[in-house]
């Protein structure tokens, strides 16, 4: 794809001054040339062309908010005055992997007064014999040469180098954090509410429970009751039953009586 068409892609519907950051990189630039950028970008901060093929940057408009700059893994080998003139506020260039030779073609980069951080690794001017003192002599306001400043340390996020990109992505994964901590916490609470919901379940059926287990004794209560009346009925009936034996039995011994005595009086007869 053509940078012309990528810029167009990448607008994404917006005007070109919405837009803060454009990446175009592995696009094609057609002779070598920028296309498609403009200084309808006026808020533009971002720039990244990597690898797309450039041999110029003379068509550059002028972008006085850009802060970075990525002109990595193409073939430039001079023409460096334009970004003096045309980007002001530059804090970031990177122009490693191109063919800058010699010390020379770097001088216009003086004229930018806020360039903290210049890379020109594996360019054939990184080969020459104090290649990194030289650089800082020339430009004296640099700080990171390659990710190294002058006493060969890293270049850290402490020393506020980080890129509008970094600053983004850190606010980006604050405001996940934030939210993964907010589904926690609301997860925590409907775990709590299912607790109190199953405590309240448990206590209604311990109370049915209870309630039945009320039921049963009563219910053997009152079978242990009935039971208890009707052995009474049987010793009630027991008891009428040797009444009756009781009062039957001096009638049966008159009769004997008379028996007896009814014998007797044959015998005297």
């Amino acid at each position: 794809m053509d940078m012309q068409k990528r810029v167009l892609l990448e607008l994404r519907n917006r005007s070109p001054a919405e837009v803060p950051e454009l990446f175009l990189d592995h696009c094609r630039a057609i002779d070598g040339k920028i296309k498609g950028i403009t200084e309808d970008f006026k808020n533009l901060e971002v720039l990244s062309l990597i690898n797309v093929g450039l041999t110029s940057v003379a068509e550059i408009p002028k972008l006085e908010k850009l802060r970075k700059l990525e002109l990595s893994d193409n073939r430039l080998s001079s023409g460096l005055e334009v970004l003096a003139e045309r980007l002001v506020n530059l804090t970031h260039l990177n122009l490693s992997g191109n063919k800058f030779k010699d010390i020379s073609t770097l001088e216009p980069l003086k004229k930018l007064p806020l360039l903290k951080s210049l890379d020109l690794f594996a360019c054939e001017v990184s080969n020459l014999a104090n290649y990194r003192e030289t650089i800082f002599k020339l430009l004296p306001k640099l700080t990171y040469l390659d990710g190294y400043d002058i006493e060969d340390r890293t270049a850290s996020d402490s020393d506020g180098e980080r890129d509008v990109v970094d600053e983004e992505y850190e606010e980006e994964g604050e405001s996940e954090d934030e939210e993964d901590e907010e589904d926690v916490a609301s997860e925590d609470d409907d775990d709590e509410d299912d607790e109190d919901n199953d405590s309240g379940v448990n206590e209604q059926r311990r109370a049915v429970n209870g309630d039945v287990d009320s039921e049963d004794d009563d219910d053997d209560d009152s079978e242990d009751d009935d039971d208890d009346d009707d052995e009474d009925d049987d010793d009630d009936d027991d008891d009428d039953d040797d009444d009756d034996d009781e009062d039957s039995s001096p009638a049966k011994g008159e009769k004997r009586k008379r028996g007896q005595e009814e014998e007797d009086d044959d015998d005297d007869d």
